[in-house]
């Protein structure tokens, strides 16, 4: 990949970010310098040791308003958009964990590969959409997990209204129109509905949101540098371009007691804005430094998330089935409304023969 290639892919996913959420970003872009910034109550959070020890050694509160487990908790009866606290949120997430071992993917993993390989040929002769493909791709997979007999394309609907309205809650920025939380509260309600169990309900959640807005950027990426994996590079690439992309940049929590982060105090109460796009250095040129900068983008220590395999094996699955048309972009707009930055079209087209 020559650098004015990587140049390119760059500037192209940065607009995703700004033009999905304006305000957020320029503010987290004029402070990134600086590990840890405080404005009023709120801490800014970007540098990658600060951002591990917030996440390693602070006590957070998992239900207080402005974080995303405290509007999923204020639009259903609790316990769906990773609200627990304490013992119940451990055992969640191990049970999360268990769901999604090796052999988990091993199970599901013929669910997402049989959408691809209806889907990618068209590029043949034509083009072929990422974002109706990624959000079918997941329908297959929570699907699959869940085990719901409802159809793939309800799930993914009610989850992606539902983490949409929780995120414009809680996100500085315009996007919050009237009556937005009467729909939040009935896009929760028909989540609930379709899967009752809280922890499927968390899983679709989470797998929806992160899959339909980190695939096609990814695959963007790709196609503005010309960058396109063999089988054995697949993974390594799928995992070097989620943290250059980092589909959930950042991760709202609170403080529930006293702290201390890179030398600066933190009080019980003050909201924290963790930057995992900075603290992943997905801002900046280059490789990534280490293990922990790929992890980054998943968490660390007990808040990483239990899905970065999945994730990553969709990644690379997806990028293989693209590969041999070396597509480039022919159309795309970014989705003002989703909870993550991400595109609401991105169509592709072959390069070149294959």
């Amino acid at each position: 990949m020559t650098p004015a290639a990587s140049r390119t892919a760059r500037r192209r996913d940065r607009r995703v970010y700004l033009r999905s959420h304006p305000v957020l970003f320029a503010l987290l872009c004029a402070t990134r310098r600086r590990p840890v910034v405080r404005i009023g109550r709120t801490v800014l959070v970007h540098g990658a040791e600060a951002y591990r020890e917030v996440l390693t050694g602070v006590p957070l509160d998992r239900t207080a308003p402005g974080t995303t487990g405290g509007a999923g908790a204020r639009l259903t009866d609790g316990g769906l958009l990773f609200d627990q606290d304490g013992g119940e949120h451990r055992a969640a997430r191990r049970a999360l964990a268990a769901e999604l071992t090796s052999g988990a993917l091993d199970r599901i993993r013929p669910h997402w590969q049989a959408v691809l390989a209806a889907r990618a040929p068209a590029l043949a002769d034509g083009e072929l959409e990422l974002v109706s493909l990624s959000r079918e791709l997941t329908g297959a997979t929570v699907a699959a997990l869940t085990g719901s007999g409802h159809p793939p394309e309800a799930l993914v609907r009610a989850a992606a209204e539902a983490a949409s309205a929780a995120v414009r809650d809680h996100l500085p920025g315009p996007g919050r129109r009237p009556r937005t939380g009467a729909g939040a509260a009935a896009a929760a309600a028909e989540l609930t509905t379709l899967l009752p169990d809280p922890l499927d309900a968390m899983l679709a959640v989470a797998a929806v949101n992160t899959t339909v807005a980190a695939l096609p950027r990814a695959a963007a990426w790709c196609a503005a540098a010309g960058l396109w994996p063999t089988t054995a590079t697949a993974p390594e690439l799928a995992a070097e371009l989620l943290r250059l992309t980092a589909p959930s940049p950042i991760l709202p929590r609170v403080a529930a007691a006293d702290a201390t982060v890179a030398g600066y105090p933190i009080t019980a109460g003050d909201r924290l804005v963790l930057v995992a796009r900075h603290a992943a250095g997905a801002h900046r040129t280059g490789p990534a430094t280490g293990p922990a900068a790929t992890q980054a983008v998943f968490g660390a220590g007990p808040h990483a998330c239990p899905g970065a395999g999945l994730a990553r094996a969709q990644l690379a699955d997806l990028l293989l089935a693209l590969a041999p048309y070396r597509p480039v972009v022919r159309r795309a707009r970014v989705d003002r409304r989703a909870a993550l930055p991400g595109y609401a079209e991105l169509t592709l087209r072959a390069g070149r023969a294959r």
